[in-house]
């Protein structure tokens, strides 16, 4: 599934296809998109209404005859026709005739590490319809290692998480390949319902859609480790008498909310280690684990791995950029292949 470092270097521009965001890096220009993967549709006439930050901005505040709709979910494309006129807005006019001046203009797009062949396809006949004429894929695994800075091309091991809005993968590299990986279907929305479903079971109250992110809901600085503030205010709706109401939220109970999903990304990691060679975790005691993706901020996580699995946890510079910028990197030819030595008689 992942091309090769000389067929990157011939791509002219790279798409990474995210459940909560997409981001689009231009060969020569950089990161030219960073929006989230979101459409608001006029279902009366089929017209576009806003794609990005706006459509976002629009949920859960239209009438009847505008629908947000979000054609990515876990990082595949579910809906290529949107997913296609939604990335055309997004690039803009001007971007997508420089990039049709290309002669035989090639992409390059990020994909789960267990895409089955229908995900492939799909994310292929997305770009098509942007005017490629190939399309070549890359594990996001593979992508986001290289984006922040891991020595994948060396014969010793390193363990990358990639935490995305709709599932977590994780794997251990070596000599640019995968030994073993794992994708849990638990990321930042199941933390986020497992938020909300604490607060309308226990509090009765009723959240606004943008206010469900875990960082947005007013767990200011580390409210979900044990050293955060012992409560916080959250303004909601009342499930009862459907009322505005304020209600103070003691955060150890929040804490404990979200173990359940979390959970589960610790017998993922348990189970790619298990099925890892002996020597290769041996290297992963020094070198540890490297969170990426967009819910490797949630506070308190990087603790809690730290504290299950006995190893160190760093978290990337830009964890929610490396995947695109590990594009980049390949597609501007920055990264060495790796040359052996042949044999000596």
């Amino acid at each position: 599934m992942t091309a090769s470092l000389e067929q990157l270097r011939r791509c002219h521009f790279a798409v990474d296809l995210g459940a909560a965001r997409t981001r689009v890096y231009v060969k020569g220009a950089g990161l030219v998109v960073d929006q989230p993967s979101t459409a608001a549709v006029n279902t009366r006439t089929g017209a576009l209404m806003a794609v990005g930050e706006f459509a976002e901005k629009m949920t859960g505040r239209t009438p009847d005859y505008i629908r947000v709709v979000r054609p990515v979910s876990g990082g595949t494309v579910v809906d290529i026709e949107m997913a296609q006129r939604m990335l055309r807005q997004l690039i803009g006019d001007k971007m997508r005739r420089t990039l049709r001046r290309r002669p035989r203009l090639r992409a390059a797009a990020c994909v789960p590490h267990d895409a089955d062949p229908l995900a492939q396809r799909a994310a292929i006949e997305t770009l098509v319809g942007l005017g490629a004429r190939r399309v070549e894929l890359v594990d996001t695994l593979i992508a986001a290692a290289v984006g922040c800075g891991l020595p994948v091309e060396r014969p010793e091991a390193t363990m990358i998480m990639v935490c995305g809005a709709a599932a977590t993968q994780m794997a251990v590299l070596s000599l640019g390949a995968i030994v073993t990986a794992e994708r849990i279907p638990v990321g930042g929305e199941a933390v986020d319902n497992a938020i909300v479903q604490h607060l309308r079971h226990q509090h009765e109250l009723m959240l606004p859609s943008q206010s469900v992110r875990p960082l947005q809901l007013a767990l200011h600085g580390n409210g979900l480790t044990p050293q955060g503030p012992e409560s916080t205010e959250i303004h909601g709706r009342d499930v009862a008498t459907g009322l505005a109401r304020s209600v103070r939220v003691d955060t150890a109970a929040v804490r404990r909310a979200i173990q359940t999903p979390l959970t589960a990304v610790l017998d993922g990691i348990g189970k790619v280690l298990r099925e890892c060679p002996p020597d290769l975790v041996a290297d992963l005691v020094d070198r540890g684990i490297m969170m990426v993706g967009g819910s490797a901020l949630l506070p308190g996580f990087d603790q809690m791995l730290r504290q299950a699995t006995g190893m160190p946890v760093h978290i990337a510079e830009q964890p929610e950029l490396c995947a695109v910028q590990g594009l980049g990197e390949m597609l501007e030819g920055r990264i060495a292949p790796i040359v052996l030595d042949p044999l000596r008689a």
